[in-house]
């Protein structure tokens, strides 16, 4: 079994760096009234990045393997979660935006299809504490 570590700095009040096996940091913040300084991403916000990093790399892979152009590619994150502490996301939606000429639904629907129940881990983990919904979009260049 893999290990993997990281490390996490505080610099000031709730103001943090971190960074993992890779050794790139990454700072993180919260707002002025907890004692941030509301400069960096929030931790939890990482997660919804996680994700769209996660999936958003195999789906690129796998359609750039099935020789499919793209002029852009972008995900729109949402989350839902609870109001009351601890503050959980409880459904996160990716919406994946496809931009290119003559892009196939059938090879965005598989990228996706094997992303979300095969190789995106971070889809997988977070399936077992809540919903994981996406959908998708194509746009033609020649719009």
């Amino acid at each position: 079994m893999a290990q993997h570590k990281a490390f996490i700095k505080q610099l000031n009040g709730i103001t943090f760096a971190g960074k993992t096996d890779s050794n790139n940091w990454v700072m993180m913040d919260g707002p002025e009234q907890f004692g941030g300084s509301n400069a960096a991403i929030r931790p939890k916000e990482l997660l919804m990045l996680g994700l769209g990093g996660c999936t958003g790399s195999d789906v690129a892979s796998i359609l750039q393997k099935k020789r499919v152009k793209l002029d852009g590619f972008e995900m729109n994150i949402s989350a839902e979660s609870t109001d009351e502490h601890p503050k959980v996301y409880t459904k996160m939606h990716i919406e994946f935006v496809f931009r290119g000429k003559g892009i196939k639904e059938s090879d965005v629907e598989r990228a996706i299809e094997l992303s979300q129940t095969k190789y995106c881990g971070v889809t997988i983990m977070f399936e077992k504490a809540m919903e994981i919904t996406h959908s998708y979009k194509i746009v033609d260049s020649g719009e």
